[in-house]
């Protein structure tokens, strides 16, 4: 989802998503021989409302139940989807789109200009208090809209519906990235009955895309049953997915060997020495594109972003062995990070300047420890602790990075559990951790933006989308607007690496690895793929 991890938070992202590591949910999902597709979910943090996602849990079922004005294929490459054209002025500062005709809500109701205009403005309403609020920060009229004293319906000043099918979209500022921003699951259209009871809604969300909502059992599942008017370039094979909620990836591994579920985007840490060769599950584990970190605490004690608290943060990540970490908890199923992207993402470096902090230095972790000891002494009581989510598998991967934290400082340093991704995620949201917590990215677009803007950037913080840290740096968020206005894709990817270079000095987070597209299917199912954002490919598996 996070947009969506989304936040893909290892947690992931997701971005945007927001990704748990490794899964949330619970049970058995039970199996038939019908042409429904079982796969492994976790429970949504929020109800099913895209401005108001940025997790994976919400994110996934989402991406089938809506669609946007273009959407991406497995491999992320656009297709128009809604749009039937989207044309931008010379200097990319505003933007016609034209819908096509016929489209429609599973409601009925047809898919109009205003639906877009609408549930945009909605999102961007600080009065509304979405999480994927900052994605509209680009259009015209969005700091009139984070005003106190709003309705909740007030519209952006940028939009403006020409007919039924045409609408016009005037930007803050030339930006070059905005039609690829348009396949985000935020920008998806709400069809009139959304604004009459948004709560509702959430819990029995109406959509436009392949699949329709037919249930929610909380903490059990959620159940998609097939769009038959669905007009769009992403057809569903199958006859519906049901997403089946774990609290333990352990036991949906267990029932995708038995058959009683059908796939799973992940691996629990148990088997991933032996999920290739296992004989009764199909694999996939190739190079993917989700990010996986820690962030620090806005108000984290030892950790502001001054003197001492670079100092503290550099030395933290460079007592992290990465490697050794990797080869014996994932079994070289990720990659250590070298930035704060992925690398199938354009504009991706293993040499941005400061990214050496990323290496393995137990000295030189030392030697800052050390001199940020001389600006504010550590506390022989005191602890650098990472909270993570207990039900995305990721136990064994946090204490290890805290034993390493521990064995090259010397100082103590443990993994605290969240019994659940969805409870982390809120005190995360209310800003009450204060200490570093599991995060993570799975991008929302193919587009170095997507992690930099939405993770980093200051429009981002305070609530307003999933810059969860509320990290703040005008140099580097003068860079992002840099690169969006870009006329060229090398000018754009230059302001990016040099945007990086200012994370490299503040470390906002902490970067780990990228997580390899890992997963496995039952040897009955067809069309078992991940996609570009390491989620199963719904639409196109099928079972014999």
């Amino acid at each position: 989802m996070n947009a969506r991890w989304k936040t893909l938070t290892v947690m992931v992202a997701c971005g945007a998503l927001i990704l748990p590591l490794a899964a949330c949910g619970s049970s058995s999902a039970g199996g038939s021989d019908d042409n429904i597709v079982r796969v492994y979910g976790c429970e949504p943090q929020n109800p099913l409302i895209p401005t108001d996602t940025n997790e994976v849990c919400g994110g996934n079922p989402e991406t089938l139940l809506f669609s946007e004005l273009i959407g991406f294929d497995a491999k992320g490459n656009p297709k128009n989807e809604v749009a039937d054209s989207i044309e931008a002025n010379g200097d990319n500062t505003e933007y016609t789109i034209k819908l096509k005709k016929g489209w429609k809500f599973t409601d009925g109701t047809e898919v109009k200009a205003e639906n877009f205009t609408r549930a945009w403005s909605y999102g961007a309403n600080a009065k509304n208090a979405q999480l994927g609020a900052s994605f509209f920060a680009p259009i015209q009229g969005f700091e009139d809209l984070q005003k106190d004293g709003l309705k909740g319906d007030e519209q952006l000043s940028g939009l403006t519906v020409v007919d039924d099918y045409t609408f016009t979209v005037k930007l803050n500022a030339p930006s070059s990235v905005f039609k690829t921003m348009l396949g985000y699951s935020g920008y998806a259209p709400l069809p009139d009955s959304f604004f009459d009871d948004p709560k509702a809604f959430g819990e029995n969300p109406v959509g436009n895309g392949a699949y329709k909502f037919d249930s929610w059992d909380h903490n059990q599942s959620i159940k998609l049953s097939k769009n038959p008017d669905y007009k769009g370039s992403f057809p569903a094979k199958n006859d519906g997915v049901w997403f089946m909620v774990y609290t333990d990836p352990q036991p949906a591994y267990a029932d995708v060997e038995a058959g009683n579920l059908d796939s799973m985007d992940t691996v629990p840490t148990s088997a991933l020495s032996t999920f290739e060769s296992d004989d009764q599950v199909q694999a996939v584990n190739e190079p993917g594109n989700v990010s996986q970190s820690f962030t620090f605490a806005a108000n984290q004690k030892h950790f502001s972003l001054d003197d001492e608290g670079r100092l503290r943060r550099a030395a933290v990540s460079m007592a992290i062995d990465r490697e050794q970490i990797i080869d014996k908890v994932s079994n070289g199923t990720n990659t250590p990070a070298t930035d704060f992207t992925a690398p199938l993402i354009p504009g991706y470096s293993e040499s941005v300047p400061g990214n050496e902090v990323l290496q393995y230095n137990p000295d030189k972790a030392k030697e800052l420890w050390e001199q940020a000891n001389q600006i504010a002494p550590w506390g022989d009581d005191e602890s650098f602790d990472i909270a993570y989510n207990a039900d995305g598998g990721g136990k064994d991967i946090y204490d290890a990075i805290c034993n390493s934290i521990h064995n090259t400082l010397g100082i103590k340093s443990q993994a605290t559990p969240y019994p659940t991704f969805s409870e982390m995620r809120d005190d995360i949201t209310d800003r009450k951790i204060t200490t570093a917590f599991r995060s993570g990215w799975q991008p929302d677009y193919p587009s170095a933006y997507s992690y930099l803007y939405s993770l980093y950037d200051s429009e981002s913080a305070d609530g307003k989308g999933s810059n969860d840290g509320d990290y703040k740096n005008p140099e580097f968020d003068a860079l992002i607007d840099k690169a969006n206005t870009e006329s060229s894709d090398d000018a754009a990817k230059q302001d990016y690496q040099q945007a990086q270079e200012i994370l490299f000095k503040d470390l906002p987070a902490v970067p780990l690895w990228y997580a390899n597209n890992k997963g496995v299917a039952a040897k009955n199912v067809k069309g078992f793929t991940l996609t570009w954002q390491g989620i199963e490919d719904y639409r196109n598996m099928t079972k014999e």
